[in-house]
C-alpha cells in the first residue's frame, strides 16, 4: 500500500515542483517564513542587509525576537561570531551579516544552536577570478565573466549591479570576504583610470556584504603604461610609479584589498628579469601598500624550462628566501607541487617557510576534473589537503594548522580558490559545480569541516524538501532523507575519487590532452615543445614501467618531505598507492598490495572509474520524483555525458600504457570499445570544449 501511495504522490509531486535553473544557489528555502521581531542598536548597510535576510528567511518560532548586538567581546576574532537561538553577537557589522547567515542555515538544515563562538580560521577567505578584460574567462566553464565585458566596457549598468549583488550575497552566506576580480595573467591596463573607475563601481557593491576587492597586477605595467624605462622593483622611478598608483587606487577605494601577483612564471614578467628576487619584488609592492592596510599575495606557482623535476621548483625558489619578505606579503602556493592536479600530495612548502605566511590555493573550477560536465565535489580533495600531516613541528602540524596561524605566529591568515563563476544562470555551468563554490566558503572558515557535513548542507539548501502543503502530504518530505539526501550525498562524496579512477589513478599526473586539459592525452609530445608541458614527462612509461622517480635515486623530491614522510614517500612498500607513480618508476610486473601486478591495478582503477560514474547514473534517475524537472534533465544529460568521456579516458590510457606494458587487459574486466588511434584523432572528442 505504501509503495502504491508513494507511486501516486510521485507522479504528482512532479507536476508540483516548480522549474529552478539554479540561479539561487544555495539561498532558497524550503519552508514558508514566518514573522520575527529584530533589536539592532545601530545601523549601517550591512546591518541592514542583516535584517532583511532574518526577515526574509527567519523559520524559527513565530514573532520571536532576535538581538543583535555588536560588543567587544574578546573570545571573538574578527569576523566571527557568538550565536544562540535568538541573539548574534560580534565585534562588527560584518560578524553579524556572518552570524546571521548561520542562524538562519542552520534552521533550514536542522542542526541544532547552542551557545557558541564561531571564529574563522583564516582573516581573509577569498576567491581569485580568472577574468580577462574582454570578458573571457581563462579556465571559465560557466559563460563570460561577471566583472568586465568586451563591448561598451567602461559602462555599469543596472543588471551589471544586480548581478555583483546577486554575487557578494552568495560568498558572504558563506563567509568569503575578498575576491580578486581579473585574472592572474594580468594585463597592465587594469590599472588605467578607466578600468580603475569600474573596479570602485564594482567595489561599492560588493562592499556592503562584507566583500573587500582586489587586483591582479602585471609586475611591468610601469613599463607598459607608465611610460619608464624598466620596471627594476629597485629602482626608485619604478618605486615611485607603484606608490603613486596605489595611493591613487586608495583614492577611489578606500577599503581595497590589495594585489595578487603572479611573477616570473610561464612567461610572466617579474623581479628575476631584473636579477631581483621574489622578496624584492613583493615587498616593493608591500611597502606602497602598507600605509593603506593593504597585503600582497605572491605566487609561489613558478617553474623554469630546464627543471629537472618541476615538482620541486616552488621549493627550491621560495625556501631560501624564508623571512625576507615583509609582515604583509603572503606566499600563495598550489594544494599540490604541480598544477590542481585530480590528485597529489601535499605541496612541501606547507610549513617549510616558517617565517613567512604562506596561503593555500585551491581551484574551484574544475580545469582537470572534467570542467562543467563532470560531477566531482572537490570539498573531499581539499580536506585530504588540509588534514595532511607536515610533520613540520612534529605529528599533528597538517597542513591547515601551517597555514591557519596555529603553528607559526603571522599578521595575517588568508586562503584562495579559483573561482567557478560565470554568466550563465545557473553561475557555475553545472548545478553541482555549485557545491564546490560552497565547499570552499565552509572550509574557508573552517578548515576542520568534513566533507560529509558541507555535502549535507549543501543538498538540504540547494535541493530541499517539498513541505507537505506543497505536496499535500507529509510522506514525501518523510521518505526525502532516505531517498534522496543519503544516495545523492554518497554519490558527491564518491565522485571525485571516480575521476582520479578513471582519468589518473596510483599517482599518474597531467597525462591530459593539451586542448583545453579535458580528455586523456598521455601521447601528446609534439617536436620542439618543452619537456614539461607534454605528458611522457610525467608518466615516463616505457617497456621498463611507469612513473616519475622522485626518490633519492631520482629527481629526490622526497627530500623536500619532512621525516617520517621522507622515508614513507622514498619507499614503494610503504608509500600510499594513491602517490605511488608520482614518486616512483616501476615495472609492469611489480607486486602491489592487493597482490595484482602494477598493470592489472592500473586496469582494475580504470575499469572500476567507469562502474562508479554509471552508478551515480542510477542513483539520480532513481531520485527523479525528488527534484524539479528542468534540473533532474540537466543533471541528467551532464551524467551521460561524464560515463560516454570516462569510457574514453579509460579505453584511450588502458590501450596506450598497453603498448609499453605490451601485457593483457585482465579478462575479468569490461574490453575497450573505442579504438586508440580514433581516439588520438579526436573521433572522439569533438563535443570537449
Amino acid at each position: 500500500m505504501k509503495t502504491l501511495l508513494l507511486g501516486i504522490l510521485f507522479v504528482f509531486t512532479a507536476f508540483v515542483l516548480k522549474a529552478q535553473e539554479g540561479h539561487e544557489l544555495w539561498l532558497r528555502s524550503s519552508q514558508k517564513t514566518v514573522p520575527v521581531k529584530i533589536i539592532c542598536s545601530k545601523n549601517t548597510p550591512t546591518l541592514a542587509i542583516a535584517r532583511q535576510e532574518l526577515q526574509q528567511g527567519w523559520q524559527g518560532e513565530p514573532n520571536a525576537t532576535v538581538t543583535l548586538s555588536i560588543t567587544k567581546n574578546k573570545k571573538i576574532k574578527t569576523d566571527g561570531f557568538r550565536l544562540t537561538q535568538h541573539e548574534v553577537e560580534a565585534t562588527t557589522d560584518r560578524g553579524i551579516l556572518y552570524g546571521v547567515y548561520e542562524l538562519l542555515r542552520r534552521q533550514q538544515t536542522g542542526e541544532g544552536i547552542q551557545d557558541e563562538i564561531c571564529n574563522p580560521s583564516y582573516a581573509i577567505r577569498m576567491l581569485n577570478h580568472w577574468d580577462n578584460l574582454n570578458g573571457t574567462v581563462e579556465r571559465g566553464y560557466a559563460g563570460m565573466s561577471i566583472f568586465w565585458r568586451k563591448d561598451d566596457p567602461f559602462v555599469v549598468t543596472e543588471q551589471d549591479k544586480t548581478r555583483w549583488q546577486e554575487y557578494a550575497r552568495a560568498n558572504a552566506s558563506i563567509g568569503i570576504n575578498g575576491s580578486s576580480i581579473n585574472n592572474v595573467n594580468a594585463s597592465p591596463t587594469v590599472l588605467t583610470p578607466e578600468y580603475l573607475n569600474r573596479t570602485k563601481a564594482i567595489a561599492a557593491v560588493l562592499r556592503p556584504y562584507g566583500v573587500k576587492t582586489y587586483l591582479s597586477v602585471n609586475f611591468s605595467s610601469p613599463k607598459v603604461i607608465g611610460g619608464l624605462p624598466t620596471s627594476d622593483p629597485l629602482d626608485p622611478a619604478v618605486i615611485k610609479w607603484w606608490k603613486d598608483k596605489v595611493d591613487e587606487i586608495y583614492t577611489l577605494i578606500p577599503d581595497f584589498g590589495g594585489f595578487l601577483v603572479k611573477a616570473n612564471s610561464e612567461g610572466q614578467p617579474g623581479p628575476q628579469d631584473f636579477g631581483r628576487t621574489h622578496a624584492d619584488g613583493a615587498n616593493m609592492l608591500a611597502d606602497a601598500l602598507t600605509p593603506y592596510g593593504g597585503i600582497v599575495m605572491w605566487r609561489a606557482f613558478v617553474y623554469s624550462s630546464n627543471d629537472k623535476d618541476r615538482a620541486k621548483q616552488a621549493y627550491t625558489e621560495f625556501v631560501p628566501l624564508d623571512g625576507q619578505f615583509r609582515d604583509n606579503v603572503i606566499i600563495q602556493v598550489k594544494n599540490g607541487p604541480i598544477d590542481f592536479q585530480p590528485r597529489e600530495p601535499f605541496s612541501p612548502l606547507f610549513g617549510a617557510m616558517k617565517k613567512t605566511p604562506v596561503m593555500t590555493e585551491f581551484q574551484v573550477t574544475q580545469e582537470y576534473l572534467g570542467h562543467s560536465t563532470h560531477l566531482a565535489f572537490l570539498s573531499t580533495m581539499w580536506e585530504e589537503c588540509l588534514q595532511s600531516d607536515t610533520y613540520q613541528e612534529g605529528p599533528g602540524s597538517t597542513v591547515a594548522r601551517c597555514t591557519d596561524g596555529s603553528l607559526y605566529p603571522q599578521k595575517y591568515t588568508a586562503i584562495a580558490g579559483v573561482s567557478n563563476i560565470g554568466l550563465d544562470t545557473n553561475w557555475c555551468g553545472h548545478h553541482f559545480a555549485q557545491a564546490n563554490w560552497y565547499a570552499y566558503g565552509r572550509l574557508a572558515w573552517n578548515n576542520n569541516l568534513r566533507s560529509e557535513q558541507i555535502a549535507d548542507e549543501w543538498i538540504r539548501q540547494t535541493f530541499p524538501p517539498a513541505s507537505p502543503s506543497t505536496t499535500g502530504s507529509s510522506l514525501y518530505a518523510a521518505d526525502w532523507r532516505e531517498n534522496f539526501l543519503v544516495p545523492v550525498k554518497r554519490m558527491m562524496l564518491e565522485s571525485r575519487e571516480a575521476v582520479v579512477n578513471y582519468m589518473t589513478p596510483l599517482g599518474l599526473h597531467h597525462i591530459m590532452s593539451a586542448n583545453g586539459h579535458y580528455g586523456p592525452g598521455p601521447w601528446w609530445a609534439p617536436e620542439k615543445m618543452r619537456a614539461d608541458w607534454t605528458p611522457p614527462y610525467y608518466h615516463q612509461a616505457g617497456t621498463n614501467g611507469v612513473g616519475f622517480d622522485r626518490t633519492k635515486k631520482g629527481s629526490d623530491a622526497v627530500d623536500q618531505y619532512r621525516e617520517p614522510l621522507a622515508a614513507q614517500f622514498n619507499d614503494p612498500a610503504t608509500c600510499p598507492d594513491m602517490f605511488l607513480l608520482w614518486f616512483h618508476h616501476l615495472p609492469w610486473d611489480y607486486k602491489m598490495k592487493s597482490g595484482r601486478t602494477l598493470w592489472e591495478e592500473i586496469c582494475a582503477h580504470y575499469d572500476k572509474g567507469i562502474l562508479q560514474v554509471r552508478q551515480f547514473q542510477k542513483t539520480w534517475d532513481k531520485v527523479q520524483p525528488y527534484v524539479d524537472s528542468s534540473r533532474f534533465v540537466a543533471i541528467q544529460r551532464k551524467l551521460r555525458t561524464q560515463c560516454s568521456d570516462a569510457l574514453v579516458w579509460k579505453d584511450a590510457c588502458l590501450l596506450y600504457f598497453q603498448q609499453f606494458s605490451q601485457m593483457p587487459i585482465p579478462y575479468y574486466l569490461e574490453r575497450p570499445v573505442n579504438n586508440l588511434d580514433e581516439i588520438r584523432a579526436n573521433e572522439f572528442l569533438k563535443r570537449i570544449p
